[in-house]
């Protein structure tokens, strides 16, 4: 039986916490530095906070240490890495493979846990080897790879946890092979300052200067790999992340929820195959819907094939849910074919990039301050901020709790009382007190005195006591407090077990270079040429020649096209007045 993790982003102690709650099987957060969202940074003790309340749910907590350092830097890294180990993370996720030898070699007594980053262009079996060799205990792979290439690498290197994206933004580049941001607004991506280059509007242009496409043609959708969990499982994965370390808490909250109810129903299933990888039962004052929530339209990326949805060309931004068409245009309102109800406040906005409130919703009947002229009947609209979800998922929204098994046997002289969670060990406690014969039935007496756990995290499961002899509630409700203290300890204390051993890095003893920004900015497997018709290989009437892409500044970036390997490389700008 495999333990399968569902990983969810934490921007901050708070996002941490709920993301525990809402059923996140790990959580990911960033350190005070080095982290791949400079944006998105962590005291220590803030980190030390989660993992004490992680622990008794089992839940790992990872730190990011994922961005390139210089070589100057590397005890730096070393130390703090060093000190998030202290503060109890289960394992750091490291971009750098420099800084996990150099750890190995200053406290060689330790036995600490490393995450190969998707940064490190994880896409092949030789690859996730090589991670094997260097130290890692799991590898987070490239977003671009297909169920059949993912199978592969388990297959060739069974011995590694492989982790997968399978919610949020994408980026258009091999992660790690971005030098875009660097090269253009020396900010680097790979050190936590990516400038969103592929956010930006483009035109492509042919070597006549003619326009082929115009837009956000770089601009990924975002990943929605919902209809794929089970596809993911049998093909080797064993942790499911989401992508979302700079989104606000109700974002995590939504997606973690949806999630962890997908993986829940396979698992019930299949559960002699998979079992999650903490332990908890969760309620939800909302229903979670990922299609509520901060989105840019969904694509599967590469799941089983190339397709042309990868990218909107009209907007970088959420667009949300899809709610119908206009149906009607009226002086001060408009009507939306479809069911879907609406709130006041509301923001819809179409594939164009027109957007507006609703200043008071009747029905389908929307009232506006002022109706766009551009508006149409028969226009699609997307809901990108929702009044309902937002006001659903304010507040308190989910509750994890830990089921226990209570167990009241008698003794020689007095009674033992036995709380466990889980699998885990079962914590017991003896008293002393003499035993009365009951006149009538005590079960169900023992039963509610035993299940008042109050604003604990545990909830009844199940009671196996004996109905026979007489015990005072009071007394029973002090044995049931000296229990769940002594619980309450041992599972703060208690890490989680990693699913594999430790393994003994094979690192080559020299020293390894700084990398060099090449003069490729970006290496993708994402196709322009593919997603406008205009690939070399399936279409015999493409243009031909070079195509460039144009800024706004005016700078053209070349493009180089690999058909025998389907990829696309964007090269380092050009100055335009060559083209003038």
């Amino acid at each position: 039986m495999r333990n399968i993790e569902l990983l969810a982003p934490a921007k901050n102690k708070e996002t941490a916490i709920a993301a525990i709650d809402h059923g996140a099987d790990a959580v990911y957060i960033g350190a005070h530095s080095f982290g791949a969202r400079a944006a998105a940074g962590n005291t220590t003790d803030d980190i030390r906070q989660v993992v004490e309340y992680a622990r008794p749910f089992r839940v790992r907590v990872y730190a990011t240490l994922n961005t390139l350092l210089h070589t100057h830097e590397l005890p730096q890294a070393v130390e703090l890495a060093h000190e998030l180990f202290e503060a109890g993370v289960d394992a750091v996720i490291s971009q750098d493979h420099r800084m996990v030898r150099l750890y190995r070699q200053t406290y060689p007594h330790e036995t600490p846990h490393f995450h190969a980053s998707t940064q490190m262009d994880n896409r092949s079996a030789d690859i996730v080897r090589e991670r094997l060799q260097q130290g890692y205990q799991q590898t987070v792979l490239a977003r671009e790879l297909t169920i059949d290439e993912i199978r592969s690498i388990h297959q060739a290197v069974p011995e590694m946890p492989l982790e997968v994206f399978v919610h949020g933004a994408i980026c258009v580049s091999y992660n790690g092979r971005c030098y875009a941001s660097e090269v253009c607004y020396n900010r680097s991506a790979n050190r936590g300052e990516c400038a969103q280059f592929c956010r930006m509007p483009y035109r492509l242009l042919t070597r006549d200067d003619q326009v082929l496409a115009q837009g956000y043609l770089l601009s990924m959708r975002d990943m929605n790999r919902t209809d794929y969990l089970e596809d993911l499982l049998d093909a080797g994965v064993t942790s499911f992340k989401i992508e979302g370390r700079l989104k606000d808490i109700a974002y995590v909250k939504n997606v973690t929820a949806w999630y962890r109810q997908k993986l829940d129903a396979i698992m019930r299933r299949r559960n002699t195959e998979y079992r999650r990888s903490s332990q908890g039962i969760h309620q939800y004052s909302f229903t979670p819907d990922i299609h509520r929530t901060f989105n840019r339209g969904y694509t599967d990326y590469f799941m089983h094939r190339r397709t042309t949805d990868l990218c909107t060309l009209t907007t970088p931004k959420s667009i949300g849910q899809s709610v119908g068409m206009v149906k009607e245009i009226r002086r001060d309102h408009i009507i939306v074919s479809g069911t879907i109800p609406f709130s006041s406040g509301d923001g819809l906005v179409t594939e164009t990039g027109i957007g507006f409130r609703v200043n008071r919703a009747e029905g389908n009947h929307l009232y506006l301050r002022v109706v766009p002229a551009e508006l149409r009947p028969r226009t699609p609209l997307y809901r990108n901020q929702d009044q309902a979800m937002e006001k659903a998922l304010a507040g308190h929204t989910a509750t994890r709790r830990l089921p226990l098994t209570w167990t009241l046997s008698p003794t020689h002289t007095g009674f033992s009382l036995t709380a466990q969670v889980g699998d885990a060990p079962p914590v017991t406690k003896n008293f002393e007190y003499p035993h009365q014969t009951a006149q009538t039935p005590q079960s169900s007496t023992i039963t509610d005195v035993l299940g008042k756990l109050g604003q604990t995290i545990y909830c009844v499961g199940q009671v196996h006591c004996p109905e026979q002899y007489f015990i005072p509630r009071s007394t029973l409700a002090e044995w049931r407090r000296a229990v769940i203290d002594q619980l309450d300890l041992y599972l703060k204390q208690t890490a989680p077990a990693h699913p594999t051993p430790y393994l003994t890095p094979q690192v080559p003893e020299s020293e390894i270079p700084e990398p060099q920004v090449p003069k490729t900015l970006m290496e993708c497997r994402y196709c322009i040429r593919y997603q406008i018709g205009q690939c070399l290989r399936s279409n015999p009437k493409a243009i031909r020649g070079p195509l460039w892409l144009e800024g706004k500044d005016g700078r053209r970036y070349p493009l180089q096209f690999d058909c025998q390997r389907c990829q696309m490389m964007v090269m380092s700008y050009l100055d335009v007045k060559r083209y003038s």
